[in-house]
């Protein structure tokens, strides 16, 4: 029996909820689970800024719940306005961008003590291009924050440009913190089960914050042509 439209949208709504809420729990357990694991005084690096504890957090719980503050089922400012969660998601993404910095520095300093190369594996570039893209898209925020800067682009557009552009960043995070999860540290600390799990989060969370975007603009973008 086939479903009507009216029952496939509420079952479609349903399992955006449910996985709006899945990636609020894992943005706030993958990290904690991290600051379990980490031993204090490691020199290997797991995240997108090689350090556990200041950058699994950015990644993980700031910049996901930065973007999720926009979702319209599941945010946790749905009932403020526009303006509040914009100040919110601006704040968050400022946090974020200063851990990422913090965690870029220790893990330099620690590497220069120690007599290590930089920057020389794929999960180390991926995690530089991150830190450095998300200053890039900070600073683009301020475009949205004073459109007159930009008398030529509307603020539509605008808006489009940020979104997008910040999904790729946000890829580019969680592309980093799955190959953080193949180095030897992670592979030798969390093993079996575990392992596949641990990497299901970032996935799980890209999933759901490609489809908020998708739908608040791509879609939208799509259907006024």
């Amino acid at each position: 029996m086939a479903l009507t439209a009216e029952t496939e949208s509420r079952l479609y709504r349903s399992l955006r909820v449910a996985a709006g809420a899945a990636a609020h729990f894992v943005a706030l357990g993958f990290p904690a689970a991290v600051a379990v694991l980490a031993r204090p005084g490691s020199s290997e690096g797991v995240w997108p800024v090689p350090t556990p504890l200041p950058s699994a957090p950015q990644f993980s719980f700031l910049m996901t719940e930065a973007l999720l503050i926009f979702s319209p089922e599941t945010s946790l400012l749905r009932s403020f306005s526009r303006k509040v969660r914009v100040r919110a998601h601006w704040a968050l993404q400022l946090l974020a961008l200063l851990c990422a910095l913090l965690g870029l520095g220790i893990i330099t300093y620690n590497k220069h003590l120690n007599g290590k190369s930089h920057f020389v594996t794929w999960h180390g570039l991926t995690g530089l291009l991150a830190v450095l893209y998300a200053g890039g898209q900070c600073a683009g925020g301020v475009l949205l924050l004073y459109p007159k800067l930009m008398k030529n682009w509307t603020l539509a557009k605008l808006k489009l440009y940020h979104a997008t552009s910040g999904l790729v960043g946000y890829l580019l995070g969680c592309a980093s913190l799955m190959l953080g999860m193949c180095s030897l540290w992670f592979t030798t600390t969390v093993t079996g089960a575990s392992w596949y799990l641990a990497m299901l989060c970032p996935l799980l969370t890209s999933l759901v914050i490609m489809n908020q975007v998708s739908n608040a603009y791509l879609y939208r973008k799509r259907s006024q042509h």
